[in-house]
């Protein structure tokens, strides 16, 4: 009979190579030769927590993959978009440091690979994402983490935040009671088209205070990246230089432009202070605070098609700089109640961004009549504002016995507020109108609010000595207030401002069932249904009669926003022979969902929005292999299949126009391929030689779903690295190569090439491609005091 406790030493179990990325079903796999965190060294066992409960990943029934820490270390994976890579079944979209990536799990994304900002930081939020046990949206920079956890299908019976798709788990290293320790990581490196190096180094410090109870670890990282896209089109002075001079003469094009090289920089300050306090045998307690400020120069991008530039220049007028401040503290207490584990898991977080963009193309491929002033240039001065306070209560049985259960409690309050003001230099001289503020040309101010409570468990009963089943379920309810206002100096009418009230409750259910085949097989079914909250949009409704002046503002239909949900069903094995050195994982799933939200701009005023349309499934099979043999090789594969299409027609559902029944989803390819090779062996001299080869691949994917209104295929790509690394002790360095081949390769675009034409003179550059990160070759050291 299956248990809620760890595994016993007699049990085959799986090694610390399996913890890297793995497949869908449990498989916490690990790259070869990692040190994995979550093993228990005596027994060898590869310890996970995505069921809330440490155990093997043989003891758990859904699909659940680990990187460790030493994983993230060896192959340099620092942020999600390089994580995601190696997990089958998760893309993000990497639009580089400015903006929000895309996150899609299994499919589930409908949007068009469009501009970041829309999706404000929220990565789209098909994918939760936690910082410990605080749910909160931030790609952080993976210094100093014990593991990070992705679980594939809706998981709202288990975590305090309901999920549409999966969830992600930062679980950052505790602090030891026992050790002092400091460690030091250096990284130089060359980026392919940039003409200065980069670097990164961070150092980390655990301090015990009271051996034994009280300790403290900090960690405090830093990054300077070159950049490698150039600007060569930027406006002398706005509203007086000529945007697009003749570039046929040196001496107009000098008069009017400059050029910046290496535009698209990314400086990042990311530091963690953590107080871990075992107050007694029962009771353990854990402070953290965690900030990251980020800042970026301008976008990832190239104008190729639509200006005629280098495959990594960008045609903008303006830069584009992005600075975002996030910062989170929390508490995290455990006590040990004999029956039962109590975790209260308390939040509070802020998040901040201030930006600038480029709008001239907006505002000529409007033509509201800016594009008759010779000298139009436009630029947008955007900021956001975000505070959150969530509160987690939860029971999980320690018990032994044939049952298990949990019950929690959650509650989550969002404020965010955000304004975004453009700018028309010299239009208000050229129209000859006097208003009191001054170039400004359309101001945007939104307020939303979002107070949500839950109240989440699962039971699980060993039927037998081999077979499991579990329920689940979610009670939750949730109210919106969103509130929205524009002003169009410029002309006569602007709409009033309204708030826009909204609420629902709901309940999601969840059945699994574990069998164990023998020792080394674990079979699984699970069925679990997920939800994404809706709301209205911050759009002030239309006026009845429309003004004939230019006007932002939402129709009727434009303004609510109704929840969308998932259900998920998944067929899986995950395994465990020779004693863990070899594992294979399999999975077939499909995935009905209603309702979808996806973005939209209104009718009138192209203001961003998020609509309901339509039903869509997704389906597909996922497989892990990592095999490690008794001489100094090692590997890992893994391979994803994903098939995501619309169920039935959905009108208006891309970009305003209409979707059908069979359309393949956005965003997500329908096959991602991954490879690790290693060999190591240890030298005459006593240093350890590790030499790796690695590569990522994925097949196409389209823009729009269906490519329907003018939508296209992206081509799919491979990335290669490898590495050499030398370490001895408390020393080690590596000599590496990621992107080893410099593809080329563009991963998203703004609109369609429709908007690629010439207005009055002016060569619209509203369209754009997002291009991967070129070859980088850098060596890293790491050295440890202590330990």
């Amino acid at each position: 009979m299956r248990s809620n406790q760890l595994p016993q030493p007699g049990r085959p179990s799986l090694n610390p190579l399996t913890l890297a990325v793995a497949s869908i079903i449990g498989a916490s796999v690990a790259l070869p030769c990692a040190q994995a965190q979550a093993v228990d060294e005596a027994d060898d066992v590869v310890i996970v927590t995505a069921s809330r409960r440490a155990t093997s990943p043989l003891e758990v029934p859904f699909n659940v993959t680990v990187i460790s820490g030493a994983e993230l270390e060896g192959q340099r994976l620092t942020t999600l978009a390089e994580v995601a890579r190696w997990v089958p079944g998760l893309t993000v979209i990497d639009q580089g440091a400015r903006g929000s990536d895309l996150l899609t799990v299994r499919g589930l994304n409908t949007r068009s690979l469009n501009a970041s900002e829309f999706l404000d930081n929220s990565g789209g939020n098909t994918v939760a994402t936690y910082v410990g046990d605080i749910p909160l949206y931030l790609d952080l920079k993976m210094h100093d983490i014990q593991r990070v956890e992705f679980l594939s299908g809706p998981q709202g019976t288990l975590y305090g935040a309901g999920t549409l798709g999966g969830a992600i788990r930062y679980i950052p290293k505790a602090p030891d009671t026992e050790q002092f320790t400091v460690d030091f990581h250096g990284d130089l490196y060359d980026v392919s088209e940039s003409n200065d190096p980069g670097y990164e180094a961070d150092v980390v410090v655990n301090a015990p205070i009271v051996d034994g109870k009280l300790a403290f670890r900090g960690s405090v990282y830093y990054l300077d990246d070159p950049g490698f896209i150039d600007y060569p089109y930027l406006v002398r002075e706005p509203g007086v230089s000529n945007p697009q001079p003749d570039f046929n003469d040196p001496n107009d094009v000098a008069a009017n432009l400059y050029r910046a090289d290496d535009v698209n920089t990314e400086q990042v300050v990311s530091s963690r202070l953590a107080l871990g306090w075992d107050v007694n045998e029962s009771i353990d307690a854990t402070f953290n605070y965690v900030l990251q400020n980020t800042e970026a120069g301008g976008r990832s991008v190239n104008h190729r098609a639509s200006f005629g530039t280098g495959p990594y220049e960008s045609g903008h007028r303006f830069a584009e700089p992005e600075e975002r401040e996030t910062s989170l503290f929390s508490v995290e207490l455990v006590v040990d109640l004999g029956f039962a584990e109590l975790t209260s898991a308390t939040g509070v977080s802020t998040y901040d961004m201030q930006g600038q963009r480029d709008q001239t193309d907006f505002y000529l491929d409007q033509e509201w009549g800016y594009e008759t002033f010779p000298s139009f240039v436009s630029y947008t001065r955007e900021l956001q504002q975000e505070d959150r306070v969530n509160q987690e209560v939860r029971l999980v049985s320690t018990s032994s016995g044939p049952v298990g259960w949990i019950a929690g409690l959650f509650y989550n309050n969002h404020e965010f507020d955000s304004s975004s003001e453009e700018f028309t230099p010299g239009i208000p001289e050229f129209w000859s109108i006097d208003v009191p503020t001054g170039d400004l040309s359309f101001l945007q101010i939104k307020s939303d609010e979002l107070t949500e409570r839950a109240v989440f468990g699962e039971l699980s009963f060993a039927a037998t000595d081999r077979l499991e089943i579990g329920i689940g379920g979610r009670f939750f309810e949730y109210e919106t207030s969103e509130f929205g206002r524009f002003e169009l100096p410029f002309f006569a009418f602007a709409p009033p401002g309204e708030t826009l009230l909204n609420e629902d409750d709901g309940f999601l259910g969840k059945l699994s069932l574990g069998y164990d085949v023998n020792d080394q097989i674990m079979t699984y079914f699970t069925a679990s249904e997920g939800f994404r909250i809706g709301g209205a949009n911050a759009v002030a409704p239309c006026p009845v009669p429309l003004p004939a002046t230019p006007v932002a503002c939402a129709l009727p239909h434009e303004v609510q926003i109704a929840p969308d949900r998932t259900t998920n069903y998944e067929i899986g094995m995950h395994s465990a022979f020779n004693g863990g050195r070899v594992s294979l994982d399999a999975a077939v799933f499909r995935i009905d969902w209603e309702d979808v939200q996806t973005l939209g701009t209104t009718e009138n005023g192209d203001v961003p929005i998020t609509v309901n349309g339509g039903k869509a499934r997704s389906q597909g099979l996922e497989v892990a292999l990592t095999a490690r043999g008794s001489g100094p090789w090692s590997v890992r594969t893994s391979y994803a299949y994903t098939d995501a299409k619309l169920r039935d027609d959905a009108p208006g559902l891309v970009d305003g126009a209409d979707a059908f029944e069979g359309d393949r989803l956005s965003g997500t390819p329908k096959q991602q391929f991954s490879l690790l090779l290693r060999h190591q062996r240890r030298l005459a001299n006593g240093w350890e030689l590790a030499a790796d080869y690695g590569v990522t691949a994925t097949s196409d994917v389209l823009t729009k779903v269906g490519m329907r209104d003018n939508g296209e295929r992206l081509a799919g790509f491979a990335l290669h690295s490898a590495s050499l690394a030398l370490s001895k002790d408390r020393w080690s360095a590596t000599l590496y190569a990621d992107n080893l081949t410099n593809k080329f390769a563009e991963t998203a675009v703004r609109v369609d090439q429709t908007s690629i034409r010439n207005v009055n003179g002016f060569d619209v550059r509203r369209y754009f491609r997002n291009v991967v990160r070129p070859r980088t070759v850098g060596l890293e050291l790491r050295y440890s005091i202590g330990g």
